[in-house]
């Protein structure tokens, strides 16, 4: 991730369904667990961006000691007992405009199956979906309306549908082309 693309993210300075910030803490797979496995079952993932007081939203940055606790390989496999199936991200560590060092996990959406929780922990249960839900201020939680279930449901059938597509499986539609836009994420 570069400076701009950092800066971009940054810009509005609030949380979104996509976007999430925590202060300058060091790695625990305690304490991001939730948002991880919830932002793993949104349509388009999202980002964690570690480094920006998640009260006032100002840029404080992350402390060296803080940003050398964030390894890929530790990460990954403290988060793997948790997700079923397993999630997908990328860790970046880049550089505000002022030269501020910043940590951002950048977690992809779920393959084909949503993500479940399958290991109980602080603030996780096993067997539970966690989403990032749209009524008033984003935040990870257990799937709890029939809105959120429906729209992890309406991503996981797409998926479905294109990887079916992929291997030459077809299926009579109504309207071709608007099952190929939808397949195509238009």
């Amino acid at each position: 991730m570069t400076t701009e693309e950092l800066e971009a993210k940054l810009e509005g300075q609030t949380e979104s369904q996509n976007l999430e910030f925590k202060g300058d803490v060091a790695w625990d797979v305690k304490s991001i667990i939730k948002d991880v496995l919830a932002m793993s079952n949104l349509q388009d993932g999202g980002y964690i961006i570690l480094g920006i007081n998640d009260k006032s939203l100002e840029r404080i940055g992350i402390s060296s000691a803080n940003m050398e606790t964030y390894n890929y390989d530790i990460m990954k496999d403290q988060i793997a007992p948790y997700a079923d199936p397993f999630v997908d991200f990328r860790l970046y560590f880049p550089k505000d405009k002022d030269g501020k060092d910043y940590v951002v996990i950048r977690i992809f959406p779920f393959r084909q199956i949503p993500t479940i929780c399958r290991k109980d922990g602080a603030d996780v249960r096993a067997g539970v979906i966690y989403y990032r839900n749209n009524n008033g201020r984003p935040q990870s939680a257990a799937v709890s309306n029939s809105n959120d279930m429906r729209d992890i449901i309406e991503v996981a059938t797409l998926k479905m549908m294109q990887k079916k597509k992929e291997i030459g499986f077809t299926a009579e539609v109504d309207d071709k082309s608007k099952l190929d836009k939808e397949l195509m994420g238009l």
